[in-house]
């Protein structure tokens, strides 16, 4: 008998032809393989037992990076084939899946590190299992002809390892060697060749740019304090954490508690930044992290990196090379111009990055893996979703961007594309945007944005001559979180985080829904109060305390603004003048400016130098097993009901002025906060008889928060669903978006 096969899936650049090849030939089949662009298809001639094993081989047995997710037979007369081969791939058409980067895989490190291999210590090593894709594609189908490869012609032996079918590199697109590959080249700020061992110029106090798989790092020994301070001082980064690598799991575990979710992550073929419980006191310098207990830590991932670990080196500092809020530099001449004020010496190759990538970051909340920027390892893969009507585009939000492409039962979502303010990264929002478009053959007939009306990408979505739909951006969190989920049932939500624009033109951040993504219905939310300033007072949390002091507990929260704060009588009188006297105060229910003036009270965090950083600092600082909580309330108001905080903040001055360690007043906070939430959702239940709650927004990547309250709702028997594959922030909001405008 014969049947035709179609396989869907990441199965380009895999080596998927190649391993259906081999289990072919093992099961005594006749027939051939071959890349449609959009799928693989399999013609296969023998017993129907033979037929069967091999079906069950595709999916029990398929390489470790491939992912099927759909198969198709029929059922044909024989032609009577004598063997199988791989036929030549045909140009693309329908659904494509297109691979990620992925981390260098034990086989080809083993023969890195063999001095006896040709590929001894080789830079730019790789296999059907490992290596650049996303990065280097210049169209599909994934041949090396359609990559940045496509310039460096095999040698004999990469050639003849290439066209080997019993080879793991057999028709691995990147394949090269020391003979006809990319080369490596060390260049000082001037451009002028250098001759010395990079690891010593690390050793040395040196900072490198470190041209990578989707871009260059900012590379320096993360043990010297003067190195660190000094790429703080150039880089314009004030206390944002930097990103470390280590040399491997046993250097991690000196200074990190692991666990073994969080060391399968680690060594994943995505290899992600994880970010994991810090070990104190440490031997590492307090301005990697300041104010934080936390560090973000990957291992190496490409074969490159692992050179850099010579000598003593165990540990470096891995951050992104761009300035401030721009995107990743990823060419050598733009590096070499942008970059010549931060990097002492530059670390080159030739072999050229066609799409930006960042380092993707991750943490594990109970047991479950929570993505916080999604890029390498993860895009351009796409998210299973509930058939749309039409073809969308979402645009996403301003900050921490990605768009979305929606066609049928899948949404594609970009890679991290940073902050729209500049015009650097709105450059490369365009560019990325024409070629996702271009690989996944989708022509938008609809454009979804964001409802706020000051939004870059709300003014590009009036650029782009398409109809457009507007979608709240809570609404849009709420969506993202259901669609992760696959769920399509009804239930009730909490979106929380820094901002996003009502449909009452107010500023909303801590907010509960209910519904399906077909429609949701504002049930719940923090009360109200002035946010005088704009973003000015978002970068100013002393500013927040005030108005919260002001607003909630009048002339007494003057005068410990004045005690606490250090404000000025006659700051304060004109904050007073402001609130008593003008109609057009913006309002705002944020949770990110909640915990903004509770860090700024405590003495935590009175400016934030980067986003998010009173809360994450807030957080760091809180102390375990702490039951006590502040006073709230939960009142209706016109008909919805308000959570009030108005009672906890003469609590919370009574435990400064009582001197209770700021520890345990954090803790106390976020104990209050999970007993106020969960207590608002059983009276939602009551309401409403739906038991399945949705959790979403950028505070939920609050790691003390969302342990504790997945605790407390479970015991109160809730069904819980959390993000998993797109992030609970703005980078997932752009999914939210595209299912909801496309339904």
């Amino acid at each position: 008998m014969a049947q035709k096969i179609k396989v869907c899936g990441v199965i380009q650049g895999v080596g998927f032809r190649p391993f259906v090849h081999r289990l072919a030939e093992r099961h005594g089949l006749r027939g051939w393989v071959r890349n449609e662009g959009s799928h693989v298809e399999i013609w296969v001639e023998g017993t129907n037992e033979q037929i069967q094993a091999f079906v069950r081989g595709l999916h029990e047995k398929h390489p470790p990076a491939a992912q099927i997710k759909e198969t198709y037979t029929e059922v044909y007369p024989v032609r009577g084939y004598s063997d199988f081969v791989i036929q030549e791939s045909k140009e693309a058409s329908g659904d494509i899946f297109i691979s990620p980067d992925l981390a260098l895989c034990p086989e080809c490190l083993q023969e890195f590190r063999s001095h006896r291999d040709r590929r001894f210590r080789y830079p730019f090593i790789n296999c059907t299992n490992c290596g650049p894709r996303y990065t280097i594609i210049r169209q599909v189908p994934y041949d090396r002809g359609n990559t940045t490869m496509a310039e460096f012609t095999m040698c004999q032996e990469c050639s003849e390892e290439y066209h080997d079918i019993k080879s793991r590199r057999y028709h691995a697109q990147p394949n090269a060697c020391p003979q006809c590959g990319p080369t490596l080249s060390l260049v000082d700020a001037k451009g002028c060749i250098c001759r010395e061992d990079f690891s010593h110029l690390l050793a040395k106090g040196f900072i490198l740019a470190v041209k990578g798989l989707g871009g260059f790092h900012l590379v320096c020994d993360a043990r010297n304090p003067e190195a660190v301070n000094t790429l703080r001082q150039r880089k314009g980064r004030e206390a944002k954490p930097f990103a470390l690598m280590a040399k491997d799991l046993d250097v991690i575990k000196k200074y990190a508690y692991i666990s073994k979710e969080e060391e399968e992550l680690l060594q994943s073929p995505q290899a992600p930044i994880v970010l994991l419980e810090q070990i104190l006191p440490s031997s590492l310098p307090p301005s990697l992290n300041p104010g934080l207990k936390t560090l973000g830590m990957m291992l190496p991932y490409t074969p490159l990196h692992h050179l850099l670990f010579t000598g003593n080196l165990d540990i470096l500092v891995m951050t992104s090379a761009n300035l401030s809020h721009e995107p990743i530099v990823y060419t050598n001449e733009e590096a070499l111009q942008r970059l010549k004020s931060i990097a002492d010496y530059f670390l080159l190759h030739n072999r050229p990055i066609y799409h930006r990538c960042d380092d993707s970051i991750t943490a594990v909340v109970k047991k479950h893996t929570q993505i916080s920027r999604r890029a390498r390892g993860y895009v351009p893969l796409p998210v299973k979703i509930t058939p749309l009507k039409r073809r969308v585009l979402a645009l996403g939000g301003d900050l921490k961007n990605t768009f979305c492409l929606a066609a049928g039962d899948k949404a594609f979502l970009s890679q991290h594309m940073g902050d729209m303010d500049n015009l650097e990264a709105q450059l490369e929002f365009r560019k990325t945007l024409s070629h996702l478009q271009s690989y996944f053959n989708i022509a938008p007939e609809i454009v979804a944005h964001d409802l706020h009306p000051g939004y870059t990408t709300t003014q590009l979505a009036q650029s782009l001559n398409l109809p457009l739909v507007g979608v709240q951006h809570h609404e849009a969190h709420l969506a993202s979180c259901l669609v992760d989920n696959n769920y399509t049932g009804e239930v009730l939500g909490l979106v929380c985080d820094g901002t996003g624009y009502g449909s009452d033109s107010n500023l909303w951040g801590f907010e509960f829904f209910r519904g399906t993504i077909d429609c949701f219905q504002r049930l719940a939310h923090l009360a109200y109060v002035p946010l005088i300033g704009g973003d000015k007072t978002v970068e100013r949390p002393d500013r927040m305390a005030l108005l919260f002091l002001l607003h909630e507990w009048g002339q007494e929260g003057a005068k410990w603004a004045e005690k606490l704060l250090g404000f000025a009588p006659s700051e304060i009188a004109l904050y007073q003048r402001i609130l008593q006297n003008s109609r057009d105060i913006p309002l705002t229910s944020s949770c990110g400016r909640l915990f903004d003036a509770v860090s700024a009270l405590t003495g935590v965090c009175r400016r934030n130098s980067y986003e998010g950083q009173a809360a994450m600092e807030l957080e760091s600082l809180c102390i375990p097993g702490v039951k006590e909580t502040y006073s709230f309330a939960v009142r209706q108001e016109g008909g919805i009901e308000t959570l009030s905080l108005r009672e906890m903040w003469p609590e919370l001055i009574a435990d400064i002025c009582k001197k209770r360690d700021t520890g345990f007043i954090a803790a106390k906070f976020h104990r209050t906060l999970q007993e106020m939430i969960t207590h608002t959702f059983l009276l939602l239940r009551e309401e409403t008889n739906i038991t399945t709650v949705a959790l979403s927004g950028g505070v939920m990547q609050n790691k003390v928060l969302l342990s504790g309250l997945l605790t407390e709702l479970e015991r109160k028997d809730f069904e819980i669903l959390i993000h998993r594959q797109v992030p609970p922030n703005d980078g997932g909001i752009s999914l939210g978006q595209a299912v909801i405008a496309g339904r």
